[in-house]
């Protein structure tokens, strides 16, 4: 954008004085204050990129890395797959005792040490029409349903927010639909007797959430009838799998290979006890590497701030800004790194051992049971963290030159602006006629006069320089 600015300068005789109307010095303030607000917006811009831009020393970038290494390390062997995980007990265990938690809330009097007693009342109490576990005929030919498939294949047992619909949808109309073989599959009166409870469509509504949340509280650690393990709800991420499918199908979309083959997998690592449980189980090293390198990041910045501010000047405010976790370039880069060295390690570990378990092939299944998905989503979003700040830092630092470039303008328009009231500025010249009035003045006069000029910028032989060409002058003649 061009910034012109004129100045008009009228120029005014009363009482044999000669007076500007439009005066530059109100051109000089507008172009000072013009200055300042060029100079807060500019200090705005660079307090802008300082803080998009990370201040790690070399220290942060290695306890970052080594806080990733160490919770692959986490990932690796107390992690692992689902069935061999020392962490995904501990994860079960807790899982159990929530839901025998949940049941006793719901009013469950029976055995509390019995989770599958438990489970077995939150069943009766949140039942759905869509909870078909096995059957011949149809379910067996056409959605080929086992124990160890029925939660993932039923869309109602997806914990997402397709799922929760299709739940609605079965139970106002006491219908089942399933996913399977990539189609999507819907009974109709799947259970005779059952009935939605409710007396209008918002209780009726009300009691067809409740009955879903309830309902996969009940199989989160598996069915009543389980023996061992059991299986649980799918995982979240997975379940999309089923959900890209019933959209597709229901818009009249071909479904295309990748679909139905993400869809196997997800199903393949179902039956081996992937489930919701284990995901949450993938979690934990991840937590723990979030929660080490901010502890890192507060810990040395508030050792820097008693190392570096004096005590008189110490505030709880000025050490909070100091070390807080959460907000600042820094730490972001920190968790960057952290979680980057964690999913290279995670990564590693789940290619050597997709290969050793295909035997010479590439064990697709195994590979995605050791891949740790929360940790990988993690990173993503610190991924993306870093390009969006890299792009506010480029856009900021184009403004910052934009600015900077306003401000050499204006500078010199100052510049110009004062070196045309010094060449103006000049009252005491500019009266010299009065002096013409006085006889004895009248050489001063001409000296003032001649000054005048040569501030004009008048050519010399222009310049009237005696009595003798000012009157020349008026008479009609020429100066040679």
């Amino acid at each position: 954008m061009e910034n012109r600015k004129s100045i008009l300068l009228e120029l005014d005789v009363e009482n044999n004085k000669y007076t500007f109307p439009t005066t530059i010095s109100n051109a000089l303030i507008d172009a000072d204050n013009e200055l300042c607000d060029l100079e807060k917006q500019l200090n705005e811009t660079l307090e802008t990129i300082q803080s998009l831009k990370p201040e790690c020393d070399k220290f942060d970038y290695i306890l970052s890395a080594s806080s990733g290494a160490l919770c692959g390390m986490i990932d690796i062997f107390l992690v692992g797959k689902p069935g061999e995980s020392p962490l995904g007990n501990i994860t079960d265990k807790w899982f159990a005792d929530r839901t025998v938690d949940f049941a006793k809330l719901c009013g469950y009097k029976g055995d509390k040490n019995s989770t599958s007693s438990a489970i077995r009342y939150l069943e009766k109490m949140f039942k759905i029409p869509y909870d078909q576990s096995v059957g011949s005929g149809i379910f067996r030919d056409l959605i080929n349903l086992t124990p160890n498939n029925h939660h993932f294949k039923s869309l109602g047992h997806n914990p997402t927010l397709l799922g929760l619909f299709f739940s609605i949808l079965n139970q106002f109309t006491n219908t089942s639909d399933f996913v399977s073989n990539v189609e999507l599959i819907s009974l109709n009166n799947s259970e005779g007797e059952f009935e939605l409870r409710g007396n209008n469509i918002l209780s009726k509504l009300f009691c067809g959430i409740a009955n879903w949340i309830g309902h996969l509280i009940s199989d989160i650690f598996g069915s009543s009838s389980s023996k061992g393990r059991g299986m649980g709800i799918p995982s979240p991420i997975w379940a999309w799998s089923n959900d890209v499918i019933a959209i597709k199908r229901n818009l009249n979309i071909p479904v295309s290979e990748f679909d139905k083959s993400i869809n196997e997998l997800a199903l393949k690592l179902f039956e081996k006890g992937y489930d919701i449980r284990f995901q949450t189980t993938q979690a934990i090293p991840v937590f723990i590497n979030e929660m080490i390198v901010r502890l890192i990041y507060s810990v040395r910045r508030l050792i820097k701030y008693y190392m570096t501010v004096p005590k008189e000047n110490r505030s709880f405010a000025l050490l909070w800004k100091s070390c807080e976790p959460f907000s600042n370039a820094t730490v972001k880069r920190m968790l960057t790194v952290a979680h980057g060295t964690f999913c290279l390690i995670d990564i590693s570990d789940a290619t050597i051992r997709g290969f050793t378990a295909g035997a010479g092939s590439f064990n697709v299944v195994e590979f995605f049971m050791r891949l740790n998905i929360v940790g990988v989503g993690r990173f993503t979003i610190s991924l993306y963290g870093e390009g969006t700040r890299g792009l506010q830092v480029n856009k900021a630092n184009a403004e910052a030159l934009f600015i900077k470039r306003e401000k050499i303008i204006v500078e010199d328009y100052i510049i110009g602006l004062k070196t045309l009231s010094a060449a103006y500025d000049d009252e005491s010249l500019l009266l010299f006629t009065s002096n013409f009035q006085a006889s004895d003045f009248y050489k001063e006069a001409f000296d003032k006069s001649i000054k005048l000029a040569r501030m004009r910028n008048v050519p010399e032989n222009k310049i009237r320089k005696t009595k003798a060409d000012i009157d020349s002058y008026f008479r009609g003649g020429f100066l040679k």
